[in-house]
């Protein structure tokens, strides 16, 4: 009997432990996730709860993203069946607004429906003094077997119970498991004995805050509506740009521009304008300018005139570039000739000049195989658009043309008259035509148009748009270089800009992308669609990039802008992350305590949803005076000495630029950024620092 009460005692202690342990595992359930610098974090008051009580769970959204408020957010949840609301409120499922570096709370309470958690149910806690109960009533029967019956094994079995009891040996509780899903926050936890889930989803939506500029700092830019923009710098210093249409304007600064839509249009006599429309098939065009696209200039010292050369589109691939000639810049143009025809047919094949540089009365067949008739044209021939007219170092006059389609070609000029060079011939292989000249870039209707060719510095830089120009159609530019003007063109990567085969190129890491779709925090509105560009090299040196852009406001509204280009330590082009109001490299260059700082960065990331009209955003970084990079990018960063040169390390790539300072974008307010590219993908990326 003395063994007996001992044994029982022990059994007691243990019990009486074990129970008194239970209320110690009652902290609740949680479950923390981060995406983009919000956090949201989940919690329940308890991890397991008997049948008809209360769960009582809050989710904490805090919101460390700089600059970025939640504005507003759409809430679901998908809770295991039977858990059910507790009052006539349902759950709160929108959420009005979460600043930056702020936090909101959000509450609920559910409970488990009788009929799918009867009170039957056993909870875990209560399962385990039950057991333990349960455990000292088997041990005491065990017990008093094991005095009458004296059997050793049952009375070993007993005591190794009561053992396990003491050593805390029963299965632990189940934990709430931990992964990474975007705002999508989840517990889970045992109620009536059975395991369930409370689920949420967020789906949060964020505004970038404006970056306020006070009325004495603002910078206002007189935008004029130009499509296709070509520049053209007159003897007296004076810019110009023309575009399709006939548009065009003029300006002192490249950012106050004025325009001169109806005085240049007006200047055209009606002989001129049937002249110049007399090859097209234009009847659905509905003004007479309608149909005539992207102009360019040049001044030619040998004629001793302004020669524009302009695209005379029309339907079925019947187009021309003609080429005009006047005195002053801004007109009136006569009409000097046509340069290019496509879209011929054996019925007007000797109303072109293709007769006269192929030595043939007939048409080739294989303008017929590829032709009109069969719809077939723009397999092998461009549409005869977007001309770009240049001189080499050299002194040649050279035009490249086309786009979708066949592809961009180039011919040499003849500078006496301004029109095609009938001394220079061409093969006819897969990148080349005896009559159309030699094929640089595109082809096998891969979209790129609006070819624009520019000297600066070591390199000829061939300048190409992507995409449709449409605000949601994918509008990019991209750049290839070349040491001579006729090519071959290459990207950084040492890609060519050719397309023997169609492939969809809009997001494709062909040509280097100078930038995409992007919202600064001083904008209004994104740009996107930026496209169809001209480039110039001025009198002290500087390069520049003339272009429309359209918004993401939802219309197909446009303006034209100007950057400043600049070239990387390895020669590849970069476009200043602000519009241009005559910022210049220091000829001394940085050093790093003065380019340190808090830095607002745009990745102009490939994989963009243009059709969606997204724009990529800044993310906030910090250079460190130590050569560190922190914040949303980590790594590190460093400058040339004596130079503008800065080399960008984040994300295990590195990226090439360089640094100055330059007006933020509608402000007086100077700041320092940079530009760089990726040298192993060929991204871009725009750095500004913080302006408080």
């Amino acid at each position: 009997m003395k063994r007996i009460r001992t044994f029982l005692a022990m059994s007691l202690v243990c019990l009486t432990a074990t129970v008194w342990a239970l209320p110690a595992k009652a902290e609740g359930a949680s479950y923390t996730a981060t995406e983009d610098g919000v956090t949201v974090r989940m919690e329940s008051d308890k991890e397991s709860y008997r049948a008809g009580e209360e769960i009582h769970y809050t989710i904490t959204l805090e919101n460390a993203r700089p600059y970025w408020d939640i504005v507003g957010a759409k809430i679901s949840y998908t809770h295991t069946e039977g858990l059910e609301p507790v009052g006539e409120e349902p759950l709160q499922d929108t959420l009005e607004s979460v600043l930056s570096g702020e936090s909101t709370v959000i509450t609920g309470t559910l409970k488990g429906n009788p009929e799918l958690f009867p009170a039957s149910g056993i909870g875990p806690a209560v399962g385990i003094a039950m057991g333990a109960a349960a455990a000292v009533a088997v041990i005491g029967i065990a017990v008093i077997l094991g005095v009458k019956k004296k059997k050793k094994g049952t009375r070993a079995a007993a005591l190794f119970l009561a053992a396990l009891l003491c050593a805390g040996a029963f299965p632990a509780q189940t934990r709430a498991a931990e992964e990474t899903v975007k705002l999508m926050p989840y517990l889970k936890v045992t109620y009536a004995g059975q395991s369930v889930t409370l689920r949420a989803v967020l789906e949060l939506d964020m505004k970038q805050q404006l970056q306020v500029i006070e009325p004495q700092d603002r910078l206002t830019y007189q935008r004029i509506t130009c499509h296709d923009p070509s520049i053209f710098r007159d003897f007296d210093g004076t810019y110009y740009i023309f575009g399709s249409f006939l548009t065009g304007g003029y300006t002192d600064d490249l950012y106050h521009w004025i325009s001169i839509d109806a005085s240049f249009q007006a200047s055209f006599t009606q002989e001129v304008r049937d002249q110049i429309r007399a090859w097209n098939k234009d009847e659905k065009a509905g003004n007479w300018n309608d149909y005539l696209w992207a102009p360019d200039i040049v001044y030619n010292p040998v004629m001793e005139k302004y020669c524009m050369y302009l695209s005379a589109n029309g339907d079925d691939w019947k187009s021309n570039i003609v080429m005009l000639t006047a005195d002053a810049v801004d007109g009136p143009y006569s009409y000097g000739g046509s340069v290019v025809y496509g879209g011929f047919t054996q019925e007007d094949f000797n109303e072109t000049d293709a007769p006269q540089v192929l030595g043939v009365d007939q048409i080739p067949e294989r303008y017929v195989t590829n032709g009109i008739e069969n719809h077939k044209w723009g397999d092998m021939w461009p549409n005869c658009i977007d001309p770009c007219v240049f001189y080499d170092d050299e002194g040649n006059l050279w035009m490249s043309y086309g786009s979708w389609s066949g592809g961009i070609f180039l011919l040499a000029l003849d500078e006496n008259t301004g029109l095609r060079d009938y001394q220079t011939t061409y093969e006819t292989d897969l990148h080349s035509d005896a009559y159309f000249g030699k094929k640089i870039a595109g082809g096998a209707y891969v979209s790129g148009e609006a070819s624009y060719i520019q000297k600066i510095g070591d390199y000829y830089y061939l300048f190409l748009s992507y995409g449709n120009l449409e605000a949601a159609g994918g509008y990019n530019v991209r750049v290839f270089r070349s040491q001579k003007p006729d090519g071959d063109y290459v990207d950084l990567l040492g890609n060519t800009p050719y397309y023997d085969d169609y492939v969809f190129n809009y997001n494709q890491s062909v040509g280097v992308r100078l930038f995409g779709g992007y919202t600064w925090r001083v904008f209004n509105n994104g740009q996107v669609a930026q496209g169809h560009n001209s480039a110039f090299v001025d009198e002290d040196g500087r390069a520049y990039m003339v272009f429309h852009t359209r918004t993401d406001n939802g219309t197909e509204g446009h303006y034209v802008k100007v950057h400043q280009l600049f070239q990387s330590r390895e020669g590849w082009l970069l476009a200043a992350p602000y519009q241009t109001t005559g910022e210049s490299l220091r000829k001394e260059g940085w050093t790093m305590a003065e380019v340190a700082g808090d830095y607002e960065v745009i990745f102009h990331e490939l994989d963009i949803d243009y059709k969606n009209l997204e724009t990529k955003t800044p993310k906030l970084i910090t250079l460190k005076e130590d050569g560190t990079v922190t914040g949303a990018y980590e790594g590190t960063w460093s400058l040339e000495e004596g130079t503008s040169y800065l080399t960008l390390s984040v994300n295990g790539k590195e990226y090439s630029g360089v640094t100055l300072s330059m007006n933020v974008e509608f402000s007086t307010l100077e700041t320092q950024v940079f530009t760089a590219v990726g040298l192993s993908d060929q991204v871009t990326v725009w750095g500004s620092r913080v302006v408080e």
